[in-house]
Parts: C-alpha cells; sequence; structure tokens
C-alpha cells in the first residue's frame, strides 16, 4: 500500500502560492539532499491541476544533469486531480477527474511505495481533512508574506513532529505525521 508524502515550501505565516519568495534564501544543498530522501521511497506522483500545469513545462525539458530530480518528475507515473483538465502531455501522466478521497485511497492501494505531492494546495488541503496523507513536509522561509494562499486553511489535523532540520540559508525542515 501506498503512503502519500507531501513536500511544500512555506513562510514563517503559512503562505505556500507562487514561492518565487524563495530565490533569494538560495537553494542549500542540503535542502536537496532532504528533498531527495522525500522522493526516494516514492513510486508515483500525485499533482492537483494547476500545480501540474506549472510543473510540466517546467520539468518535461530538465535533464539529470540539470538537475537530479528530473529523472524521477519525468519518468514516474504521475496523477492528475483536475475535473478541468481536457489532456495531461506530460510523460505517464494520467488525469484521475476531480477530487475524490475513494480515488486517492485506491490510488494508494494500487501504488507500492510512497506518492509524492508537491505544491497542489487545494488538494493538500482536502487529503489532510480526509486523512490521507502520511507525511506533511515543511521547509519553513524565515520571513512572513503577510498575503497568499496559506497551506492548511479551515484544516483541522492533529500533528506529530517527526523530524527536523535546520539549513545555513535560514530554511527549517519539519516533518511530521498526522496523529490518528
Amino acid at each position: 500500500m501506498g503512503q502519500i508524502l507531501v513536500h511544500e515550501f512555506i513562510s514563517l505565516d503559512g503562505v505556500f502560492e507562487a514561492p518565487r519568495w524563495t530565490m533569494e534564501y538560495g537553494f542549500d544543498p542540503e535542502m536537496g539532499e532532504a528533498i531527495g530522501g522525500i522522493m526516494g521511497p516514492c513510486k508515483a506522483i500525485l499533482l492537483g491541476r494547476q500545480t501540474f500545469e506549472e510543473f510540466a513545462p517546467a520539468w518535461s525539458g530538465r535533464t539529470a544533469e540539470q538537475d537530479p530530480g528530473a529523472p524521477f518528475m519525468n519518468d514516474s507515473p504521475k496523477y492528475v486531480v483536475s475535473g478541468t483538465l481536457q489532456s495531461a502531455d506530460w510523460s505517464n501522466s494520467t488525469i484521475l477527474g476531480p477530487y475524490s478521497a475513494d480515488a486517492i485511497r485506491a490510488l494508494k492501494d494500487q501504488v507500492d511505495g510512497g506518492i509524492y505531492v508537491s505544491g497542489s494546495g487545494t488538494l493538500v488541503r482536502a487529503m489532510l481533512t480526509d486523512g490521507l496523507v502520511d507525511e506533511l513536509h515543511l521547509f519553513v522561509y524565515p520571513l512572513a508574506l503577510g498575503d497568499g494562499a496559506r497551506l492548511l486553511g479551515e484544516s483541522q489535523v492533529k500533528f506529530t513532529l517527526a523530524q527536523t532540520q535546520s539549513y545555513d540559508n535560514g530554511v527549517v525542515h519539519l516533518g511530521y505525521r498526522p496523529v490518528v
């Protein structure tokens, strides 16, 4: 049975939207190792429509020489939750249709290994509410943005801290598991 592992970049005040604000902090190589550790056990990628539409052109042309995550992003089976997307041309992509907790449970039953999620805030909030997220990895940047979409919104979910790591650029990785 698969497990859903979520990775997000967020600000101190919980904003995850349009994370261009992360650029001024640089990308610590240890962060890359941590994200690689999250991706490592994953055999599939699950994305919401908006993130899929942003990731497909950004990743589809990248090579392993340009980014060590490119083979995983391009070669893995990708599942897209969308009620409006008509086609998914990025390699190995399947449209699941509108959000359905039962469809996500079926996907978890089908995938033997982790299912990686990045971005996809609407999808992540729904899966958290429905108890479908197995690990939530937050990379918290040391700034408050004030405005922007918040990752957790109205969700009420309890977590237990599973791991922490801080980086020289001021970012802190907090790994959580929902309390069941």
